[in-house]
């Protein structure tokens, strides 16, 4: 699986810009704040259907523009496909495979697989719940198409339910609906968590073996925190609704009060453990960034488990951030796949092995050698 080409128009500080990639290692170059994290977030954007460093997809547009493109050509399972990314300041992203408008965005997530890794996530481990509820989520999306629906759904209902909650002051016949809405939620919230249980035992067994090869005298461990009521999250679907329904429904009254919903998979939490202990209360800065390594690596490792064929790696100004030993072990394990890597000097080029060096400079390619 690669990128072959990237087209950029009016997307961030890109006018008109092509990118013909190399299917092993590719370097991008350039000062801060020219558009390196742009290239990676473009190329994000055509497996996850969404920008990594905003909600709203229109802040993707250049400024002053009110229509923005990515156009992508890939291989994937030896298919070329291709996939236009259409966006506008004024309706809803539009996408296109191979010529042919798709209805859902869950279509077409997943039919090219990344792995992205920024410095913000070396804190993945100390972060809040929400920020390990995405970097799962991220996956689980691509991985299975029937979960990128399943959550959006979710989503949807969980954002319809708090606004009912947050009005029903004002309009208390809004509150006729909360049953209904509680009970979907249920139904949904059950497939999430199963799925969400399976993914992670898999994720953190792969992840205790990478943390292994850097640190072999620790243990790295983990746990898939999910609604109390819920004994077993790898029960069957039916079994987990109705224990969903029934915290829901002993919570009625709580929520009411709060005005927000208090119940259901939107607060997950994966929480990560060094020889039995809270990583992220009780880990060094340097087990945590190791932790998180171990994390986005094991990630990538299920990918190929999954498919025969490793996701596009993208790594954002990563190699920077780590200490020698551990930007080795990285490199170490990254040798096959197609991988992106931005920084600021090319001085890194011969040691990365680069088949293609991308010079950035305000939205333009300066330079390009292969």
């Amino acid at each position: 699986m690669y990128i072959k080409s990237l087209k950029l128009q009016n997307f961030r500080n890109y006018a008109d810009e092509s990118f013909a990639f190399d299917p092993a290692v590719n370097l991008i170059c350039g000062e801060n704040g020219q558009g390196k994290t742009n290239l990676l977030e473009a190329a994000a954007a055509c497996s996850t259907m969404r920008l990594f460093r905003t909600a709203q997809k229109k802040e993707g547009l250049r400024f002053g523009e009110n229509h923005a493109f990515i156009f992508a050509d890939f291989v994937a399972q030896e298919r070329d496909i291709s996939l236009e990314l259409r966006f506008s300041r004024t309706k809803a992203m539009e996408i296109y495979k191979n010529g042919v408008r798709q209805k859902r965005q869950s279509d077409t997530q997943g039919l090219l697989k990344t792995v992205l890794f920024c410095p913000e996530d070396l804190m993945l481990v100390r972060a809040g719940a929400a920020a390990r509820r995405r970097f799962l989520d991220t996956a689980l999306c691509q991985m299975r198409p029937n979960y990128a629906r399943y959550l959006e759904e979710y989503n949807r209902l969980h954002e319809h339910k708090t606004r009912i909650l947050r009005d029903s002051e004002e309009k208390p016949s809004l509150l006729s609906m909360w049953e209904d809405f509680s009970l979907r939620m249920a139904h949904i919230g059950a497939q999430i968590i199963r799925y969400r249980a399976y993914y992670c035992r898999k994720l953190l067994k792969a992840a205790a073996a990478v943390y292994a090869d850097i640190a072999p005298h620790e243990v790295l461990s983990g746990v898939y925190k999910t609604v109390s009521s819920v004994s077993d999250p790898f029960a069957d679907a039916r079994t987990i609704e109705k224990q969903l329904i029934d915290h829901a429904f002993s919570h009625k009254t709580a929520e009411i009060a709060a005005k927000s919903c208090l119940s259901g998979p939107h607060k997950d939490d994966l929480e990560l453990l060094l020889d039995g202990r809270s990583a992220a209360s009780f880990g060094s800065q340097g087990q945590v960034r190791t932790c998180t390594l171990s994390l986005k690596l094991a990630e990538r490792e299920l990918f190929f488990d999954e498919d025969g064929e490793y996701p596009v790696l993208l790594l954002d100004d990563v190699l920077s951030e780590l200490d020698r030993r551990r930007q080795d072990f990285v490199l170490n394990r990254i040798s096959a796949g197609q991988v992106m890597i931005t920084c600021c000097e090319d001085g890194i080029s011969e040691k990365l092995r680069a088949g293609a060096v991308f010079h950035i400079q305000n939205g333009k390619k300066s330079a390009e050698t292969h």
